[in-house]
């Protein structure tokens, strides 16, 4: 079960470094694929490391059984029973006309995070990075900066996250940087919504809409119409398109 989003200079992680909330502390949990860097109010490598478990395996599981799942390009039917996981993928792919795995990394992080601020061991504050896509529920205001590869953009621009919207996921895709799939040519397309899994399939389908800077209008008109989609931006060299309630700010 590969997840998307190995971004190449990513390797390193250098980008981590841009992530530092105050007062929490910070720990990784890598289990094959997926690699999270999550920040909490105490280290909770065990719990997080048993969650993403958990999750791969009802992930892997279901894709033994039916194993279109892991390849389709397009939206699939789930065959019940279905983990929830597994289902919130293909609904978030469905909503986004895309295949069900690209639904996968913002999904593992969103239901990490979620299990972690409701359990009583968890913690009431938690930032999850997941290859790119990211978790956020914390008590003040969250500013995430745009990677936009060697667009001029890049690192240029932040957005704004205030704990009133939160939790939430703000989920990247790009044509131009990485391994992951996407059809198109856009440097970054960033996506807002209260679901992982959406906000993580939505970034994708408007990735795929975008071959050169004349698509960024037909881009952002698609991501508005995905139900659930709260804000977006996409990013070709040095145009950039946004839609909805974003709070941008210069880094």
């Amino acid at each position: 079960m590969a997840e998307k989003k190995t971004l190449p200079g990513f390797s390193e992680k250098h980008y981590r470094h841009q992530v530092r909330p105050k007062g929490l502390a910070a720990f990784s949990v890598k289990v094959k694929e997926t690699d999270l860097l999550v920040h909490a109010r105490k280290d909770l490598t065990a719990l997080a490391t048993d969650l993403v478990l958990h999750c791969r395996h009802q992930i892997e599981t279901y894709i033994e059984a039916h194993p279109e799942f892991a390849v389709s390009l397009h939206p699939l039917a789930v065959q019940d029973p279905a983990p929830r996981i597994v289902r919130e993928m293909a609904q978030a792919a469905a909503r986004a006309g895309v295949g069900p795995m690209a639904a996968v990394a913002g999904a593992i992080a969103h239901h990490v995070g979620m299990a972690l601020l409701s359990m009583e061991s968890g913690s009431r504050e938690i930032l999850i990075e997941n290859g790119g896509d990211l978790f956020i529920k914390t008590d003040k205001p969250v500013i995430v900066g745009l990677y936009a590869g060697n667009s001029p953009l890049s690192f240029r621009i932040g957005l704004r996250i205030r704990p009133r919207s939160m939790p939430t996921a703000v989920c990247t895709s790009s044509g131009t940087v990485g391994h992951s799939l996407s059809l198109g040519k856009a440097d970054a397309v960033c996506v807002v919504a209260p679901s992982g899994a959406l906000a993580d399939a939505a970034a994708t389908a408007v990735g795929n809409g975008i071959r050169s800077k004349r698509d960024i209008s037909k881009g952002i008109e698609l991501g508005r119409r995905i139900p659930g989609v709260t804000g977006l931006m996409a990013v070709v060299g040095s145009e950039m398109g946004v839609w909805g309630g974003l709070e941008l700010v210069p880094l």
